[in-house]
């Protein structure tokens, strides 16, 4: 990511405005585009700010990760839809998987559980895939 503009770049921008050039004369003049020389004008008009914000930032999180965590515990195999729900908030799925994430918690099956048992659904003469034949018929 590049850098931000100087501070005195922006204000020689700031004052030049003040002084009544137009965008185009300042994007000339001070070799940066139009449209950023507009936003500097622009940011300084509606929050009085004329220095870049700094980069990155953390967003405070709507989740309550000790209230998101009891409903795991209550209910391990409920959905992020499920939980989003039960925790009442507005948000997205991936914003509750983020949190579970967090409390390093998983939507994988235990290792301690035994292994789902396989049944056939079929009787044991047919193969599969085929209509009804019995297994040792082939086509020649």
């Amino acid at each position: 990511m590049a850098a931000a503009y100087s501070d005195d770049l922006r204000d020689r921008v700031l004052l030049a405005y003040d002084r009544g050039m137009t965008t185009n004369q300042i994007a000339e003049v001070f070799q940066v585009s139009p449209a950023w020389a507009r936003r500097v004008k622009q940011i300084r008009r509606e929050t009085g700010r004329t220095r870049p914000l700094r980069p990155g930032g953390k967003r405070p999180s709507k989740i309550d990760c000790a209230r998101l965590a009891q409903l795991v515990e209550a209910q391990p195999d409920a959905t992020l839809k499920e939980l989003r729900e039960r925790l009442g908030i507005q948000c997205s799925l991936s914003a509750v998987w983020n949190a579970l994430h967090k409390l390093r918690l998983s939507f994988k099956k235990s290792r301690s559980m035994p292994r789902s048992r396989t049944v056939p659904t079929c009787s044991s003469g047919v193969r599969s895939g085929c209509s009804g034949a019995p297994a040792s018929t082939h086509a020649a």
